[in-house]
C-alpha cells in the first residue's frame, strides 16, 4: 500500500459528507467486503468448543432447506407457511438466532448463511439491525415490507436489544416478512444491565421480538475472542511524526485528528458511516485520547464496526485504543458494544503496522 516513489497527499474524513440514496441502501444489503469471501469451510471452529462445529453443521442444513424450487412468490412461500401459524416448517423453524459472546464469529457465520442459501442475490438481504432501521426510515415501513417481502432470507447482524423503539419497529416488520414467507437469521447485541461473562442472550431475543420466538431455532456459540487466539498484542500508538509520514506515503490513506473526526461524526448520520469510509485504504489518526461522553461513544462504535468490515487499517498516535472508554462506559449498559469497538481497532492496528517504514 506504500508508496516509496513520490508522497500523496491524504485525504481528510472531516473534509467528506456523504449522501445515500434510499435505494442504494437496498442494493447495498449484502455481506461487508471483509465477509465476501467468507463460507462455512472456511470458518475455524476452536476444538474445545463442539458448539462452534454444530453451528456450521446446522447452518448449512438451515441454507439447503431454503431451496428445492422454492420461489419469492406467493406460491412458493405457501409451501413453508400456507396461512398457519405452525412454529416449525418441514425442514425445522424457518429463522436461526445465532447466541454467543462478541469475537466468536457470529458474523462469519451469518455471512456464510447468505452466501450458501440458493437464491439469486438480489433475493437475500444482509444487514445491522441499525441499518435496517435507517432503511425504514428512508423508505418507509410499508414500502420496506414490499421490497424485503420478496426476498427468500433476511440476516439481520448485531439486532440492537438495548433501543426498545427500534426493537418494536423490526419487531413488527419481521412479523409482516414471516407473514410473506421470507427466512430469518439474526446476531444481537445484549440487554443493558445484563451483561455478565459467559451470559448469552437468547431469552432476551426471544421475548424482545414479540410472537416471533416460534419461528427461530437459537444456536449458542460459546468461545473467546478469535481475534485475540494465539495472537501478540496490539502495537503500541505511534508518534505523530509517523503517523503522518505513514499518511503521505500511503496512496488513498486519510489523516485525521481524532478529537475532530469525532466531532465531525455527530454531523452525519451513522447510516453514512460506511459511504464516508468506502474510498479510502487507510485510516490514519492523531492524538487519539479517551471519548468524552457515550454519544460520541456509540457513534465511534460504529465507524469501528464498518473500518472493521472493510477491512481498513487504523494507524494512530496517542493513547492506545483499550483506553478510549471509561472504566464507567465499560462497566455500564453499553459495555459489550464497548469492548467490540477496541476488540476490533486492535486488530485493524495490527493489519496497519506495515504502513510504518521500518
Amino acid at each position: 500500500m506504500s508508496s516509496s516513489i513520490a508522497e500523496v497527499v491524504p485525504q481528510s474524513l472531516c473534509a467528506l459528507e456523504p449522501r445515500v440514496p434510499a435505494d442504494r441502501l437496498v442494493a447495498e444489503m449484502v455481506p461487508p467486503p471483509r465477509f465476501d469471501s467468507v463460507r462455512f469451510d472456511t470458518y475455524n471452529p476452536d476444538p474445545h468448543q463442539p458448539s462452534q462445529t454444530e453451528a456450521v453443521t446446522v447452518l448449512s442444513a438451515f441454507a439447503a432447506g431454503l431451496g428445492g424450487g422454492a420461489t419469492a412468490t406467493g406460491a412458493g412461500k405457501k409451501r413453508w407457511f400456507g396461512g398457519t401459524r405452525k412454529p416449525a416448517a418441514p425442514n425445522g423453524p424457518r429463522g436461526v438466532y445465532l447466541d454467543g459472546g462478541y469475537g466468536v464469529g457470529k458474523t462469519h457465520l451469518l455471512a456464510s448463511l447468505w452466501h450458501a442459501t440458493p437464491a439469486p442475490r438480489e433475493l437475500k438481504a444482509f444487514g445491522t439491525f441499525v441499518e435496517l432501521t435507517n432503511l425504514v426510515g428512508a423508505l418507509g415501513f410499508q414500502q420496506t415490507v414490499q421490497t424485503l417481502s420478496n426476498h427468500r432470507l433476511l440476516c439481520i447482524d448485531e439486532f440492537e436489544l438495548d433501543d426498545p423503539g427500534d426493537t418494536v419497529l423490526v419487531s413488527s416488520l419481521l412479523r409482516r416478512l414471516v407473514e410473506a414467507g421470507v427466512a430469518l437469521a439474526a446476531t444481537s447485541n445484549t440487554l443493558p444491565g445484563k451483561l455478565g461473562e459467559g451470559r448469552f442472550a437468547s431469552a432476551d431475543f426471544l421475548r424482545e421480538i414479540q410472537g416471533l420466538s416460534a419461528h427461530f431455532r437459537p444456536l449458542r456459540i460459546d468461545g473467546d475472542d478469535y481475534r485475540h487466539r494465539g495472537l501478540p498484542e496490539a502495537p503500541a500508538p505511534y508518534s505523530d511524526e509517523q503517523v503522518t509520514k505513514a499518511a503521505y506515503a500511503t496512496q488513498g490513506a486519510s489523516l485525521d485528528d481524532f478529537p475532530a473526526l469525532l466531532a465531525h461524526l455527530a454531523r452525519i448520520h451513522p447510516s453514512r458511516y460506511g459511504a464516508l469510509t468506502e474510498a479510502v485504504t487507510a485510516v490514519c489518526l492523531t492524538d487519539v485520547a479517551p471519548v468524552p461522553d457515550q454519544s460520541t461513544a456509540l457513534r465511534l462504535v460504529v465507524l469501528a464496526d464498518r473500518l472493521y468490515d472493510r477491512e481498513i487499517p487504523v494507524l494512530a498516535s496517542g493513547l492506545p485504543f483499550d483506553r478510549l472508554f471509561s472504566e464507567e462506559m465499560l462497566n455500564g449498559g453499553y459495555r459489550k458494544k464497548y469492548f467490540r469497538a477496541i476488540s476490533r481497532l486492535t486488530a485493524l492496528a495490527r493489519d496497519a503496522k506495515d504502513l510504518v517504514s521500518q
